[in-house]
């Protein structure tokens, strides 16, 4: 049996549609804006059950104090983070410039790298001013020029990003402020008919929300353990420290392959200490990397994650891809618990899907 559209319900539909898209392309252009906004908004969020429990299980009757306990708080937590990483860092690093120290001094005829580079000048002074007069120099000034004013650039971008991390502070804090009627206040602005599926979404959208910070934090938590584990084997520099950097990057799934780069910086730092060959430890670390994340995306992943969000492992890779392609940085946040939640409505209003239906 044919079902036939009526024309009212087709251009209520095109409008919905084109509402949501016109909604879709003026996120996508006011990201940059919105960002420190939304970053603020899933802080808050984060931490309101902490604020919440200082507020009334401590008995502070202030709660902008409940909230500036807390942010002394998260500070103690991420001092500590640091202060486990950071100085076993600077002793490797103060070990490497100890064994630069010692290869000058037994290849050269310095005492130290200050000492070598001075040596070097006054022995190739003649070449160097020769050079600094020839062609090949001013074409590579005017070639390097364009890379000095990009350098600029991302040294300007350097202080935006910490001017809008002093204002997503702000929001953070003045959204806690007033977490209750800021939620409120938004229904209210929602037209009566739709107040009431507003409210179902957004319980929806909560339970989705939890449930992928509960599971990506159990896998972030598996995958530290695991790298922990693996880096103590192979008797890494730093190995405790580095899983743990790893497991919080991978807070954000898949950001912990940024940790590679420290992970080459700490092997070169082994190699240089030991004498052995750089490829052999970095090749190590790096088999660590993959058989951790072969666990990760075969097991730990579709079991945590896919029994919390409800989605298979392509599934979960794909609603990665796309989000991450189209949104960026927010896209990778939001991509698992909006694949959710669309999954489930699709479901719900389009396909009737009587079990659906029935969980709801």
């Amino acid at each position: 049996m044919l079902h036939t559209i009526s024309l009212d319900k087709f251009l209520r539909w095109t409008v919905i549609t084109l509402i949501l898209a016109a909604v879709f392309f003026t996120l996508k252009a006011l990201s940059e804006v919105l960002l420190p906004f939304f970053i603020a908004w899933l802080l808050a969020y984060l931490l309101y059950p902490v604020v919440k429990f200082i507020q009334y299980k401590m008995h502070v009757t202030s709660r902008a104090i409940s909230i500036i306990l807390t942010f002394i708080l998260i500070i103690a937590i991420i001092a500590g983070i640091v202060f486990i990483i950071v100085p076993p860092f600077i002793s490797e690093m103060e070990k490497l410039e100890v064994l630069a120290n010692k290869y000058i001094q037994s290849n050269t005829h310095s005492n130290n790298i200050a000492a070598m580079l001075k040596q070097w000048f006054t022995t190739h002074r003649f070449e160097i001013n020769h050079f600094l007069k020839s062609r090949d120099f001013t074409d590579a000034i005017k070639t390097a020029m364009p890379q000095v004013f990009a350098l600029l650039g991302q040294t300007a971008n350097v202080v935006f990003s910490v001017i809008a991390s002093f204002i997503t502070l702000l929001y953070m804090f003045f959204i806690l402020l007033d977490y209750e009627s800021l939620g409120e206040n938004f229904f209210k602005m929602i037209p009566r008919k739709w107040r009431s599926f507003s409210r179902v979404l957004a319980s929806d959208v909560e339970k989705a929300l939890n449930s992928y910070i509960r599971g990506q934090g159990m896998v972030a938590l598996c995958m530290a353990i695991m790298f922990c584990i693996g880096f103590s084997i192979i008797d890494f520099p730093m190995a405790i420290g580095l899983g743990i950097l790893i497991g919080i990057l991978d807070l954000v799934p898949y950001l912990h392959a940024l940790a590679l780069i420290p992970t080459a910086i700490l092997a070169l730092m082994k190699a240089a200490d030991t004498g052995h060959n750089f490829w052999m430890i970095f090749g190590g670390a790096l088999l660590v990397f993959i058989i951790v994340q072969i666990i990760t995306d075969m097991i730990i992943t579709p079991k945590i994650m896919g029994k919390a969000m409800g989605l298979n492992p392509a599934m979960l890779l794909l609603s990665l891809s796309i989000w991450g392609a189209l949104l960026g940085f927010i896209g990778l946040i939001i991509a698992l618990p909006l694949t959710t939640i669309i999954i489930a409505y699709w479901k719900r209003y389009v396909t009737k899907d009587e079990e659906v239906i029935k969980n709801k």
